[in-house]
């Protein structure tokens, strides 16, 4: 295809509709960028041959097979190597020279599997180096501090495993900035000399003026980031972009104090482990903090105040944890949703329908009992009144059938004897007596009637 081109040194076809199988460009070529195609079948062995290239970008095309060996150390000049998004199998090349230019080394979303090959630890120049989303089975690379100036780290859905705890306490990752180690099978507790490690987490560049973004030359650097709830493709990255991704672990323990020295932090997502204890109040020191996970672990206690202090949270998920008590109140957390804390049970207040504090509606009217609650019993308000309403008409039936049949005086008689005495009462059981008195005159009816020979 380039034969007649010897002399070519940079050319971009990306985002075409190329297929076929990969072209070899000529030995001259600088910049080899061709991603966003159709191409297809295997790198050609004869690409080592381009001793001077500086950029090789075939990502996102249908490649497939291995990746020849000689791509860790055929060109001295090659600063950039990104196949992301292919169909590769089979292992990383496993030798990367000594004294190599790379900068940039992409291998995301192919079928890799084995071991990180430690000659990586030669790459002295290098700052991205993104792994994520193949299948290689290996330890945590602790080595890896000893690359400079790596800022971004990703290990994303593989299969590395075990602890994360030997870190060195001052020079772990200085530089490192972008950290997604997320889906993968780590245990043990969270490294706490790791994030003190961290320092371009706890300062920033912003105020000096040298904000810009991550590239070399034509390439731009990008990386696939979970934040704020979802995935996304960051096609350019800023230098002071900065978040910590350790969720989908086995990470268990409680949640370090020391991660609030991160000043800086914008995005950090520890969800879906098996963390205990309280939210650390340190989270509040996290100023640029924009969006928080701590869902899916077994964190109890209540949501601590000092992250009202983070004006700049835009998303925060605390749910399917065993927190409680009352949610925290204003600023950003007048914005949040009842998805934010779902699931714990002992949680309240707004958003949640559930309230805090006591009741406060009155309680039912409640009447004295008389001393003998047997009598009583039976006997309410009700039945004082039913009484009063009975008894006047029965009284009013009785006067009419004494006069009729010749009786008054009998009855006359009855009502003179059993006429009751005035007692005093005292003032709190007047209320009482009264009722008692009128319950007994109903009584009292019955047995008259009855002397009378009613």
């Amino acid at each position: 295809m380039f034969k007649k081109l010897k002399t070519l040194l940079y050319l971009n076809f990306r985002a075409n509709l190329l297929h076929g199988v990969l072209p070899v460009p000529p030995s001259s070529m600088r910049n080899f960028l061709i991603s966003n195609n159709r191409l297809s079948g295997e790198i050609p062995s004869s690409i080592c041959n381009v001793t001077s290239i500086e950029i090789f970008d075939i990502s996102y095309n249908s490649l497939s097979g291995t990746i020849p060996s000689c791509l860790g150390n055929f060109s001295n000049s090659l600063v950039v190597m990104d196949l992301r998004r292919n169909n590769f199998y089979g292992t990383m090349p496993e030798t990367f020279a000594e004294g190599n230019m790379l900068r940039t080394l992409v291998f995301n979303g192919n079928q890799l599997e084995g071991l990180l090959p430690k000659s990586l630890v030669n790459c002295k120049y290098l700052e991205v180096l993104d792994i994520g989303n193949n299948k290689i089975n290996d330890s945590f690379p602790y080595w890896l501090e000893d690359l400079p100036v790596l800022q971004v780290l990703i290990l994303r859905s593989n299969k590395f495993n075990g602890q994360l705890d030997n870190f060195k306490t001052k020079s772990s990752f200085s530089l490192l900035r972008i950290i997604d180690l997320s889906h993968n099978e780590f245990s043990g507790s969270l490294p706490t000399n790791f994030f003190k490690g961290l320092k371009a987490i706890k300062t920033t560049k912003e105020s000096e003026g040298e904000v810009k973004y991550m590239e070399q030359g034509y390439y731009q650097d990008s990386v696939i980031v979970a934040m704020k709830g979802q995935s996304f493709v960051l096609e350019r990255i800023l230098t002071i972009f900065t978040t910590i991704d350790l969720s989908s672990n086995k990470f268990h323990g409680k949640i370090p104090e020391v991660i609030g020295i991160l000043n800086f932090l914008r995005g950090l997502n520890l969800s879906h482990n098996r963390l205990i204890g309280h939210i650390p109040l340190s989270l509040g020191l996290l100023s640029v903090l924009e969006s928080l996970d701590l869902s899916s672990n077994r964190l109890n206690g209540e949501i601590p105040m000092q992250l009202t202090r983070l004006t700049f949270l835009a998303v925060l998920n605390l749910s399917q944890n065993q927190l409680m008590g009352p949610i925290p109140q204003g600023k950003q957390f007048g914005t949040f949703q009842n998805n934010s804390y779902g699931g714990n049970l002992g949680l309240c207040g707004f958003p949640l329908s559930k309230n805090c504090g006591i009741d406060e509606r009155p309680p039912p009217p409640i009447f004295q009992e008389d001393n003998n609650p047997m009598f009583m019993s039976g006997f309410g308000w009700e039945a004082v009144l039913l009484g009063y309403g009975c008894g006047l008409v029965f009284g009013i039936a009785m006067g009419y059938f004494m006069f009729k049949i010749g009786k008054p005086q009998c009855l006359l008689g009855l009502i003179e004897e059993n006429r009751p005495r005035k007692l005093k009462m005292p003032s709190n059981q007047r209320s009482r007596g009264s009722r008692n008195y009128s319950i007994q005159r109903v009584l009292q009816a019955s047995y008259w009637t009855g002397s009378c020979g009613l």
